[in-house]
């Protein structure tokens, strides 16, 4: 996260605290006095000077009569300094560090809910499609060559398909079966790769039509639920990891809002079977 987005995160947190203490009629000086704080520490929370630690924000919902909100706030004051991670600081130790990096998360997590508006889910990639990503990945970011070990490290994660008790329900838009990437050899080849996948029991995959009245089924930006623990957000310019209990929630419903605009087996397959018929 850059100096920058770390202190806007902190002035937005800020405002929510000011929030608070006018909902609740005090004045900052009479929250100061009634928690034994200096006159001044109010004034730097609220205006992002000062990072409040669990206590402080303990302390102004307590005072504030609004304990309801006290988790959110919580985690939302842990996630400023490390929700943001730059695309380029990611990796600038390679590709592969940065598939090996989500191991334990995966290996943890029982339900994965995924939609992708920009290509096939990661895990439901075939090798040649995951080369043909990370080659466009490697050339635009100016990152180190290990193209061969993190396709590599990447099949090696797809295991997690096979073993334990994990659940994966996958969205995509049509139009990611529609674009091509890499070759149209490399596309054909995707496409007969996830509906192979696709049919195993752990997986359910949804194709969301092109020409469907969308709705609340909003097209968005590529996530990724771990359990009702934590969100991945892929961005252009980096990687936002989200683990406010409200903010998860949000992409919970935006989940279930997609799930119910998308088709699946057999009319999932027709459109994938059309994908591949259409190139060339």
């Amino acid at each position: 996260m850059t100096s920058s987005s770390v202190q806007q995160a902190r002035q937005a947190l800020g405002r929510r605290l000011r929030e608070l203490r006018k909902d609740a009629g005090l004045t900052a000086r009479e929250l100061a006095r009634l928690a034994t704080w200096h006159e001044s520490k109010c004034s730097r929370l609220e205006n992002g000077h000062t990072h409040p630690s669990d206590a402080d924000i303990r302390t102004y919902t307590t005072l504030c009569a609004a304990q309801d909100q006290t988790a959110d706030l919580i985690a939302t004051t842990r996630g400023i300094e490390g929700a943001y991670v730059q695309w380029r600081r990611m990796e600038r130790a390679g590709l592969r560090r940065v598939q090996q990096s989500v191991a334990p998360l995966f290996e943890r997590t029982r339900r994965f809910r995924v939609y992708q508006s920009w290509v096939i889910p990661g895990l439901l990639q075939s090798a040649a499609y995951t080369r043909a990503v990370l080659n466009t990945v490697a050339r635009l970011r100016d990152v180190p060559d290990d193209i061969d070990d993190a396709v590599a490290a990447r099949m090696d994660r797809q295991q997690v398909l096979y073993s334990g008790d994990h659940r994966f329900a996958m969205l995509v838009e049509e139009w990611v079966l529609r674009t091509v990437i890499g070759s149209d050899e490399t596309m054909a080849g995707a496409l007969g790769h996830l509906i192979s996948v696709a049919s195993l029991p752990s997986v359910s995959l949804g194709v969301i039509p092109l020409g469907t009245p969308r709705g609340a089924g909003w097209p968005v930006e590529s996530f990724t639920l771990y359990d009702d623990v934590q969100v991945n957000v892929e961005l252009v310019s980096a990687h936002l990891t989200v683990t406010q209990p409200g903010e998860i929630a949000e992409y919970a419903r935006t989940f279930a809002e997609l799930s119910a605009i998308a088709v699946y087996g057999t009319e999932a397959r027709s459109l994938i079977t059309a994908a591949i018929d259409a190139i060339g």
